[in-house]
């Protein structure tokens, strides 16, 4: 792996930077003291798997700064390493973007873990907090016959289809003739689009939206 780290407390980003080589001792890690000078280093290494970002520094707030990301680097995944434990600031930052939120109280393997089920497409998300933050938008009638309409795009609905299949991404990517990496950000825009944090959550989503139009086998 090829990380970035962006956190304002030097002495955070040298211990989780040795943590991360001691576990993975393969991991190349970035440093960045501020959200701006992360934005940087990140276009300016394009085969970065991820960037661990802190919510709380000087200059642009964590938020804002998963937005840019975002908008700038569209396929580069964003976890949070946060002091906060709170639902609120949970979902606020999958709202923006994030794929993953993992407390800083959390142990080395636990954020391991994380990283490596963000980067298989999936998001991350604290068991203690996933049912404050993980629930299906489906509940009417109604809602399940026009769920998916205009929130998907064809490509999107095709990646879903192959997703209630049981398919992983490396598969997806053969069958519709994509990169991965291409069908991990078709993955995380469906996963954001029907509100859900994993690919059962959308299999079931998509289930109960099949009145949309979306054919499932």
């Amino acid at each position: 792996m090829k990380l970035l780290i962006v956190d304002d407390h030097a002495v955070v980003r040298e211990g989780l930077s040795a943590m991360l080589r001691q576990i993975e001792p393969s991991t190349v890690v970035l440093q960045a003291g501020a959200s701006t000078e992360g934005l940087s280093t990140a276009e300016a290494h394009c085969d970065l798997d991820a960037v661990i970002l802190d919510l709380t520094m000087p200059g642009m707030d964590g938020f804002s700064a998963i937005q840019e990301f975002g908008r700038r680097c569209p396929d580069l995944p964003v976890i949070v390493l946060s002091a906060s434990e709170g639902p609120l600031e949970v979902r606020r930052a999958l709202a923006a973007g994030a794929l993953g939120y993992v407390p800083k109280s959390a142990n080395p393997h636990t954020l391991l873990s994380a990283l490596k089920l963000v980067l298989s497409g999936e998001v991350y998300v604290p068991p203690l907090l996933l049912d404050h933050i993980a629930v299906p938008r489906q509940t009417g009638v109604n809602q399940n016959h026009e769920a998916l309409d205009g929130r998907l795009t064809e490509r999107q609905t095709e990646v879903l289809k192959l997703i209630v299949q049981g398919l992983s991404n490396k598969e997806i990517a053969t069958a519709l003739d994509l990169s991965e990496k291409t069908v991990k950000a078709h993955v995380t825009a469906i996963f954001r689009a029907l509100n859900v944090v994993n690919r059962t959550q959308a299999a079931v989503a998509a289930r109960q939206g099949g009145g949309s139009g979306i054919k499932l086998v």
